[in-house]
């Protein structure tokens, strides 16, 4: 899976990939509507600006990761209607 990400990934990373996912028990920690429960991938819960540092990161099955992706680039919360 790695192989279409630009520039792949390191033995670093799957090394704390590993870390979080055996912290965590493999179970997903997102539990989103799309849940599979079985977790393959580690979750940036504040962005990959943290860095890959496993205080900031979680468990997560690929369909909740991929549902939530970035969570620095949602949308803004939109404005209160003012009437017109």
């Amino acid at each position: 899976m790695s192989r279409g990400w630009k520039g792949g990934s390191t033995r670093a990373w799957r090394r704390v990939r590993r870390q979080v996912l055996e912290r965590d028990g493999y179970r997903c920690q997102l539990k989103l509507d799309v849940c599979t429960t079985r977790a393959t991938t580690a979750h940036h819960v504040k962005g990959k600006a943290m860095g890959d540092d496993p205080r900031f990161l979680v468990a997560a099955c690929q369909p909740c990761n991929l549902k939530v992706g970035d969570p620095t680039k949602h949308d803004p919360a939109p404005l209160p209607w003012g009437g017109w």
